[in-house]
């Protein structure tokens, strides 16, 4: 595979060269997954596909075999995980939770110390208009992290062509997921309607544009945590008067990392921050989460 991915190699691999053996892959059969896997091959990661069905349409099963075998003609490992995903509000979320979570018990049982995920500058752009309609702050319009804690984005310099073209080099068998032309899902109206129409009216490629002002704002949204992290909080449990002394968008910055995961909404800091000043007496976010004050000082309770 050496000559023929090296277009692509070059690209990529400053985002593989200190990763370990073995790595989880997360697999679906399509072009992006299985071009990283194929690069994952290539620099000897040993990785294991992981293929995750979540069972919401006919048929999906099938597919966990299409990347058995591509994972067989690469040389790479394989796992078969399926997720129930009961029909509700938030879709999407949902199922992404449920994935995560198979991929992260399928690196455990595989002794290895990260998931590769196959998102591309494509995906990049289009998580970055997803959150501008989600009125996200600047920690959504940065788009996704390269690397999240265990997980890894080593394609985000790549296009969605770059991996065709990989598959296509490579003879490899891929699978259609209808899933992504169906409109009625936010993602797939951005990718087929609304990034065209701005593109259209740019009359420039937005990809590269959007993806761009990620990475910057990326490394701004970082070194805002930096500084929140370090500025407070001051004791545990942490002082409401530290919190006030900082400026608004520290603070803000701060009490996210404060409350750790799921991120808060807007909204939700807001009400956090009527609670610091004294204006309320307890926020309860999502998660179960519970936000109270005493004696000039928060609790977090779930």
């Amino acid at each position: 595979m050496g000559d023929v991915l090296a277009p692509w190699r070059v690209r990529v691999a400053p985002h593989l060269v200190d990763l370990t053996a073995p790595v989880a892959v997360a697999c679906s059969g399509g072009c992006d997954s299985v071009a990283l896997l194929a690069l994952a091959v290539d620099a000897a990661l040993a990785p294991i596909a992981v293929h995750v069905d979540h069972g919401l349409r006919a048929g999906s099963h099938a597919e966990a075999d299409v990347v058995a075998e591509v994972a067989h003609v690469l040389g790479a490992g394989f796992v078969a995980a399926r997720v129930d995903v009961p029909d509700g509000p938030n879709l999407e979320a949902r199922a992404r939770t449920a994935r995560y979570a198979a991929l992260d018990a399928a690196r455990l049982d595989a002794g290895a110390a990260h998931v590769l995920v196959a998102h591309t500058a494509d995906d990049q752009a289009e998580t970055v208009l997803l959150n501008v309609l989600r009125g996200a702050a600047a920690d959504g319009l940065a788009g996704m992290a390269r690397r999240n804690g265990t997980v890894v984005r080593p394609l985000l310099d790549l296009r969605r062509a770059d991996t065709r073209a990989i598959c296509d080099e490579l003879g490899l068998t891929t699978v259609s997921d209808p899933m992504n032309d169906d409109a009625r899902f936010r993602r797939v109206a951005i990718r087929r309607e609304v990034l065209p129409l701005l593109a259209r009216l740019a009359e420039r490629d937005l990809v590269p544009v959007l993806a761009r002002q990620a990475d910057i704002l990326r490394a701004e949204s970082e070194y805002l945590d930096a500084v929140a992290t370090a500025a407070w909080p001051d004791a545990d449990p942490p002082t409401t008067a530290a919190l006030l002394a900082l400026a608004p968008v520290v603070a803000r910055r701060a009490l996210r990392a404060w409350l750790g995961h799921p991120r808060p909404s807007v909204a939700e800091l807001e009400r956090v921050l009527r609670v610091v000043s004294g204006d309320a007496r307890r926020a309860e976010l999502s998660g179960g989460r519970v936000v109270g004050r005493a004696r000039g000082r928060l609790s977090l309770t779930r």
